[in-house]
């Protein structure tokens, strides 16, 4: 029987080097220590930002402050994610979590002051303390947050509770990551494994169908157990983001979210229309499966298998560094070396482990490096998720390395943009250079796939998180009941009359974690979308494309993010990045009816 490592097992150099943060955890409560002692003087610039010279001082201790509780924080919830039933690194988190949260509450008092200066006041500034001249545009977003700002007790309030609000997430991260437990269930060899959410994914691909039926069952039936407390974190964390979202005087809770980055409403609306509109070509997508794969009737747990046999795969890790590597040379020698340091110095975590969070993440700080999370499984699929990983760690280097501190970060909006035309290019490579005509169909699945989950999929998942935040908006209560009904519903809509939609998918909505981080997936596609734009001018227009995109890479959040894209050639605000994408599905889908 397969059993899972635990963290002490895994070979050092196959984890990331958290210690180059922190070497131990001396030295994290060292700086802890430092912190609490500097960020209450945040406190002693309350009512003073009414000089430009107290102003320039204040966002220099602030950097300072917010600067040392990132790194702090980042290193806390690394180790906790190492291993999340390690009750150490749950404290740990905890601690800088909680105390971060006493920050937001000292840091309360500068929006609202910025807010109470008269008109024409931050430019007087400027001329008098030319220093001020970085902090230009960060005090404009402030300055169009006028509506939306409260009092500088009610700011306080909502800042001291920020820790209570995040607490559904917390309570829904826990269950799935450390406590909830599933069965044994029979490999494709007859044998016994331990299933998790991790390995669920090699399973549901299974080329035997008995394996991924199982599999599928056992999972959401898992699932199905817990319903109503998953049920209840979801609505919790939806009635949080909409107390928040009518406190700050928003019209609704998607334009509490998108509103701050300069997004109109209708590139969200135009995104799930434009997707609607076009979803006969997925429905087409499931007819040719279910022909392909010669099956009678077409299950859900028939969707992710590949379409084409092909040899087992096991791709070992080195070697899906070197197919990434060969896929990014239209990056040009500069993006390749800053790859190479990523693999070389540690900032990747690879194996999965007992206790480790599932998934993969790109995360770090402004004085860290860009860490990788992945829990790799020898499959292309994770050969894939390397490249989307570190295309977002290289989006963070170069955007850190080019931005100061206060720009550094980039959008939700650009967020998954880098990540994405990485794996565009990496697909194109592998389809272009594949001389078996069997291999190459298979990889074209993959691009199929990577389309239909990271389009059609994350749309559907858009449109499910605006169907819930409106009903509640509106007062109608939602149980676990009502959520799968939504669910399955959008599964019928989406995939059409040859799919046969199994009641156990009704739970799937309880296993997005993103669904706690709202109106987030709907940018997977936007950003899919503007991928393939990239992708395909890089590969057409060589080294001019390439600039256009490292200058896309270095902008940081220096710019509204519908800006920076369009400066780089891509307008969101257009149907036409996502039509583009799917017409691509559409010419694959005529590659694969030619079989």
């Amino acid at each position: 029987m397969s059993q899972i490592k635990k963290r002490d097992e895994i070979l050092q150099e196959d984890k990331w080097k958290v210690e180059k943060i922190y070497k131990d955890i001396e030295s994290f409560e060292a700086d802890f220590k430092k912190l609490k002692g500097v960020a209450p003087k945040l406190c002693e610039y309350a009512g003073k930002l009414s000089d430009g010279e107290k102003l320039l001082e204040y966002f220099k201790l602030d950097e300072e402050v917010s600067r040392l509780a990132g790194k702090l924080a980042i290193f806390a919830h690394m180790k906790n994610d190492e291993d999340t039933a390690n009750p150490t690194f749950q404290v740990l988190k905890d601690k800088i979590f909680e105390y971060n949260a006493e920050i937001q509450s000292m840091q309360a008092f500068f929006i609202p002051e910025i807010l109470s200066l008269e008109e024409g006041t931050i430019d007087k500034f400027i001329k008098s303390v030319p220093e001020l001249n970085m902090y230009k545009f960060l005090l404009e977003k402030i300055l169009k947050k006028k509506p939306h700002t409260l009092s500088v007790e009610q700011e306080k309030l909502i800042a001291s509770v920020s820790d209570c609000l995040n607490a559904p997430e917390k309570v829904y991260s826990m269950l799935s990551n450390a406590d909830m437990t599933f069965p044994k269930i029979k490999d494709e060899k007859g044998k016994k494994v331990e299933l998790t959410d991790v390995n669920y994914s090699s399973f549901i691909r299974s080329k035997k169908r008995t394996v991924r039926k199982e599999a599928f069952k056992a999972l959401f039936g898992t699932y199905k157990k817990y319903e109503n407390t998953l049920a209840a974190s979801l609505t919790s964390n939806i009635k949080n983001f909409i107390f928040i979202s009518k406190t700050r005087k928003y019209e609704s809770s998607m334009e509490c979210s998108l509103k701050p980055n300069d997004i109109p409403l209708d590139v969200y609306n135009n995104t799930v229309d434009t997707v609607n509109n076009n979803l006969k070509s997925l429905h087409r997508y499931v007819s040719i499966k279910k022909k392909l794969l010669k099956l009678d009737d077409m299950h859900m747990y028939d969707l992710y298998v590949p379409l084409i046999d092909t040899v087992q795969e096991h791709i070992e890790y080195n070697e899906a560094v070197k197919i990434v590597k060969e896929g990014l040379k239209p990056l040009g020698k500069e993006y390749l070396d800053i790859f190479d340091e990523g693999i070389n110095d540690g900032w990747v975590d690879i194996y999965p482990n007992k206790g480790k969070r599932g998934g993969a993440y790109s995360t770090g700080d402004y004085d860290t490096m860009p860490y990788v999370l992945l829990n790799y499984d020898y499959k292309l699929n994770d050969v894939s998720t390397l490249a989307h990983e570190m295309g977002h760690s290289i989006h963070s280097y170069y955007s850190r390395k080019n931005q100061p501190y206060i720009y550094s970060d980039y959008s939700l909006f650009c967020a998954e943009v880098a990540s994405t035309t990485n794996e565009s290019l990496l697909i194109h490579h592998l389809i272009e250079n594949e001389k078996d005509e069997k291999r190459k169909l298979y990889l074209i699945n993959q691009e199929l796939e990577q389309i239909r989950t990271t389009v059609f999929r994350q749309v559907m998942f858009a449109e499910f998180e605006k169907i819930t935040h409106e009903k509640i908006e509106n007062g109608t209560p939602l149980t676990a009941k009502d959520l799968c009904k939504i669910w399955r519903e959008l599964n019928v809509k989406y995939f059409g009359p040859d799919m046969i939609v199994d009641e156990e998918i009704d739970m799937e909505w309880s296993r997005i974690p993103h669904f706690y981080w709202d109106f987030y997936v709907y940018q997977y596609a936007t950003g899919y979308a503007a991928a393939h734009s990239f992708a395909n001018s890089i590969l057409k227009n060589g080294e001019k494309a390439v600039e256009a995109y490292k200058g896309f890479l270095k902008s940081g959040s220096s710019d509204y993010p519908i800006n920076v894209l369009k400066r780089a050639g891509v307008d969101m605000t257009t149907p036409k990045p996502l039509e583009d994408t799917i017409k691509r599905f559409d010419e694959l889908l005529d590659m694969l009816e030619t079989v």
